[in-house]
């Protein structure tokens, strides 16, 4: 990853972003709505926790086949996703509540996921959100080498397979944040001196870290191996599953949103300056999928209305189906895009239509 700055332009003469943000807050005014979360992100938050912890305790509790074991894993994946996106999101992201330690107790819900709140708030809401789609700055463009998302980035003989094997490594993303991530990514981004809000104080950060995964680890590995009297692969097993559901859903839904033909992944000129204003930028790199979709739209966490998100990330996704006519009507004004799928199965295959161009061999120049 750089480290040089970046500079987004300053020119909107038509004032895009002032006017937009002026409608939007005169929805909220006008029906006298707070823009964090209400009564029904906290059902659902219930709902989701069920779906993550009830067959956890079911399987450490009951007598029960193979097969249905095996089932609850997947269940407990599909749960675990879901606290992802509509619970741990909103919190880091200040949305979920007014009330500072509630947003903070909601973000903390990422360790129960395997994750680190320092980390994810400096690789999604700093790197990410910031920089989105330029190659070098924005995290989430990085997969080491074994994945090649923009044309700017190191093409390998390998990459021709990506839309082939792309579905298995993306189920590795939390199995990967239980045992390595959380700790590489310490030790760059303290390196590195970024933070979202106050800097760390880095034994403290470290201490976190370590103590959370022997907790983690315990709760998902220890306990089930002593109360289960079942063999400790299957143990294993069980838990690799779980992280590998939840893997595939978080990657794929947050690949449609950017890793798609239709996202821009512009960088910047000479000066480090990009072309466009912050807030048009999203609109060039965002792309929305399946906004009609009642289940999609509930179980994502309004992550399938990224551009929504992208532009106003401290508003709580509850309110991104009603806004979104608003930031679609402004952008159509003035003439801007609004990139958008009707369906998940169409981002899908752009998705995987993308991977397959980006893994052709570059023509040489010249």
């Amino acid at each position: 990853m750089k480290t040089s700055s970046i500079r987004f332009s300053r020119k909107d003469p038509a004032n895009f972003f002032k006017t937009l943000n002026a409608r939007v807050n005169d929805y909220f005014k006008e029906r006298n709505l707070k823009k964090t979360g209400d009564w029904k992100l906290h059902l659902k938050t219930l709902a989701m926790f069920a779906i993550f912890l009830t067959p956890y305790f079911i399987l450490l509790t009951l007598n029960i086949p193979g097969w249905v074991q095996l089932l609850l894993t997947i269940v407990m994946g599909i749960g675990m996703a879901g606290v992802g996106m509509n619970v741990m999101h909103d919190g880091n992201h200040g949305s979920y509540s007014s009330k500072k330690w509630v947003n903070k107790f909601m973000g903390s819900t990422i360790y129960i996921l395997a994750g680190n709140v320092y980390n994810w708030q400096v690789q999604h809401n700093v790197l990410h959100h910031t920089y989105t789609n330029i190659h070098g700055h924005d995290e989430d463009m990085e997969a080491g080498r074994i994945m090649r998302f923009s044309k700017h980035a190191e093409w390998k003989r390998f990459h021709k397979y990506q839309h082939l094997y792309s579905v298995f490594l993306y189920g590795l993303l939390t199995f990967n944040w239980a045992l390595t991530t959380d700790f590489k990514q310490t030790g760059n981004y303290l390196k590195r001196k970024l933070s979202y809000g106050k800097f760390p104080n880095p034994t403290k950060q470290w201490s976190i870290v370590v103590i959370s995964k022997i907790i983690y680890l315990s709760i998902w590995i220890v306990i089930p191996m002593l109360i289960l009297s079942i063999a400790w692969w299957k143990v294993l097993l069980g838990f690799f599953i779980m992280h590998y559901v939840a893997g595939v859903i978080l990657s794929i839904v947050f690949q449609l949103a950017h890793m798609v033909k239709e996202a821009q992944m512009p960088l910047p000129d000479e000066t480090g300056t990009m072309k466009n204003t912050w807030a048009i930028h999203q609109l060039y790199t965002t792309v929305n999928f399946a906004t009609k979709n009642k289940i999609v739209n509930w179980y994502t966490g309004g992550l399938n209305h990224q551009v929504e998100h992208h532009i106003f990330p401290n508003i709580s996704h509850i309110h991104y189906t009603k806004i979104s006519k608003i930031v679609k009507d402004t952008a159509k004004e003035f003439n801007l895009p609004y990139h958008e799928f009707k369906t998940t199965r169409k981002a899908v295959l752009s998705h995987f239509k993308h991977l397959k161009e980006m893994g052709v061999k570059p023509a040489l120049i010249g």
